[in-house]
């Protein structure tokens, strides 16, 4: 396997992963946002203070933005400059994992078993096209932790400085993309795998030297921003740390299991595997890899399962010290010849890619989702029997196909959101239908939304920060409270008279989504000489000038 990995590997990332990124548009609210606040960075040359349409966004640091900006910088404001950083952040997660398999076991193909693994889970390779910060902090997570371990494999001075300072880095780099939780994640493993190793000095004696080295990569960002923003520090402290993840109000409230479930479907093809990665490790848990590899998930999944916030992505980190553990499994299986496991995992692809299949075609003739898209039917149909025909592979003898449903979950992933249901694409990736009006929208002299997610997609796409928001406020909140966000916002009763002094100084350029009863009305505010186009919940407005 060792000397066709490299081909091979290549050939994935530029089939499944690199091609696909510029065939659909950005999903709201997250992709439109993140690319609108880092075109924002690119056309302001301010590196230090995050923007969102114009106004303070202060629910993340910089950092995240600075890689999704550089991809535009290097290839242009574009779907593939938006999404490329998140492509690259997970190639280097999945090599990261690729590097620690090889350190564990030597003499084994483990390593790049549980590179594979972790490059084909659902979750891992989904997010990969996606332009979102979880794949940068799940980068410097695992490289922070990875440099944990290797600080304690070090067989001398030099290699511990080194993984001590690499683990600072990764952490001062997590930091400035998420958050203090970069700094704690760590932590929660060091402290019981050091407990159960004995070697308090080592970390004392060594620890010092990560905690420097993180607080001088990070604080000049810390200090321009304090400067140029006083409440930044406050309002990110309070706001996403402790009341997402404590506060009785907590974004995205959760059960303690809501993660529990969501492993198994986050695995997928793999997701049989779990119970017997997990055993395996426990047999070997007093073998100082196998303890650090249980600890690596354990810590972080239980942190994650105590908050009282919870998002899928926020488990992101655990996946590599599961592809870890999972390769150590299948190994052991394929090499004892005990593949019931394997099997029972290629039954579940089998069959749930023949239901996927089956459930299209029922709908399609009940209750159609696709009209007049008879590829996008046949390409989604398609990769629901390349996944039960991959399952049926990893059942078949001998066992040389048991990777098979990777080609599946990198069929899923590359494939399936571009093919996605006209209503589906209007509605969740708008940036698509404005792009057929950018001429006449670009040539507007005021344009306004009233949603957040096409707002922001209306922004990118026009290179235009001040989009005018009606009856809308959302995550904008903290910024539309300051002095200087005055009028950026409107209420109904507002606009009539601000929509007739704005027509004075040119046309007035609209998009809006039309979801509710309440969104009907506020299209109905629009004047009737308006050239419009609808589709489905999506409408473009042109409101000429006033005749003077």
């Amino acid at each position: 396997m060792t000397q066709r990995f490299w081909p091979l590997a290549v050939a994935v990332l530029l089939l499944f992963f690199i091609v696909p990124l510029g065939l659909h548009g950005l999903w709201i609210p997250d992709e439109s946002r993140y690319a609108q606040i880092s075109q924002a960075i690119l056309h302001s040359g301010d590196w230090v203070s995050p923007h969102f349409l114009g106004l303070r966004y202060f629910e993340k640091p910089i950092a995240g933005y600075w890689l999704v900006a550089l991809g535009q910088m290097l290839f242009g404001e574009n779907l593939f400059g938006v999404r490329i950083a998140s492509v690259v952040v997970t190639l280097a997660s999945t090599l990261m994992v690729l590097f620690v398999g090889r350190r564990m076991w030597p003499d084994s193909r483990r390593g790049e078993v549980a590179a594979l693994l972790y490059a084909s889970f659902a979750l891992i390779a989904g997010q990969a096209g996606y332009s979102n910060m979880d794949p940068q902090f799940t980068l410097w997570t695992n490289l922070s932790i990875a440099a944990l371990w290797l600080a304690f494999q070090a067989e001398d001075r030099r290699g511990r400085l080194l993984a001590w300072g690499l683990l600072g880095a990764a952490c001062a780099m997590g930091f400035m993309t998420k958050g203090f939780l970069a700094g704690l994640l760590p932590v929660l493993v060091a402290l019981p795998y050091v407990f159960w190793l004995g070697r308090w000095r080592e970390l004392f004696g060594y620890g010092p030297l990560a905690v420097l080295v993180a607080v001088l990569l990070s604080l000049p960002w810390g200090l321009a921003i304090y400067a140029r923003e006083p409440d930044f520090w406050n309002f990110f402290f309070w706001h996403e740390h402790i009341r997402r993840f404590a506060g009785e109000d907590a974004q995205h409230s959760r059960p303690f299991w809501f993660f529990v479930p969501l492993l198994f479907a986050s695995a997928l093809p793999w997701a049989l595997l779990i119970p017997s990665a997990f055993a395996r490790g426990w047999a070997q848990r007093r073998q100082p890899h196998a303890v650090f590899l249980l600890l690596w998930f354990a810590m972080p999944f239980l942190f994650f399962s105590l908050a009282k916030g919870k998002l899928p992505t926020y488990t992101m980190p655990c996946f590599a010290p599961l592809a870890l553990l999972m390769a150590d499994a299948v190994l052991a299986a394929l090499e004892s010849g005990r593949l019931r496991v394997l099997r029972f995992n290629g039954w579940l692809n089998l069959v749930g890619g023949l239901l996927a299949l089956g459930g299209l075609v029922f709908i399609q003739l009940h209750k159609p989702v696709y009209h007049h898209q008879t590829a996008s039917v046949l390409l989604v149909g398609l990769v629901c029997l390349a996944w039960a025909v991959c399952g049926g592979l990893q059942l078949a003898p001998p066992p040389a196909l048991w990777a098979a449903p990777a080609v599946a979950a990198w069929l899923l992933v590359a494939v399936v959101p571009a093919a996605m249901p006209e209503k589906i694409v209007n509605s969740k990736m708008p940036d698509q239908f404005i792009a057929q009006y950018q001429d006449q929208l670009a040539s507007a002299h005021t344009l306004l939304s009233n949603d957040l997610g096409t707002a922001s997609a209306l922004a990118w796409r026009t290179g235009r920060a001040n989009i005018q928001l009606l009856n809308t406020v959302g995550e904008l909140k903290y910024g539309l409270s300051q002095p200087d966000a005055k009028g950026r916002t409107l209420s109904l009763e507002e606009f009539p008279a601000w929509l007739a002094e704005a027509r004075k100084q040119g046309s007035v350029g609209v998009i809006m989504r039309v979801n509710s009863a309440g969104d009907e009305a506020e299209l109905a505010l629009m004047p009737k000489d308006s050239i419009s186009y609808r589709e489905n919940h999506l409408v473009f407005l042109l409101i000429p000038q006033a005749a003077p």
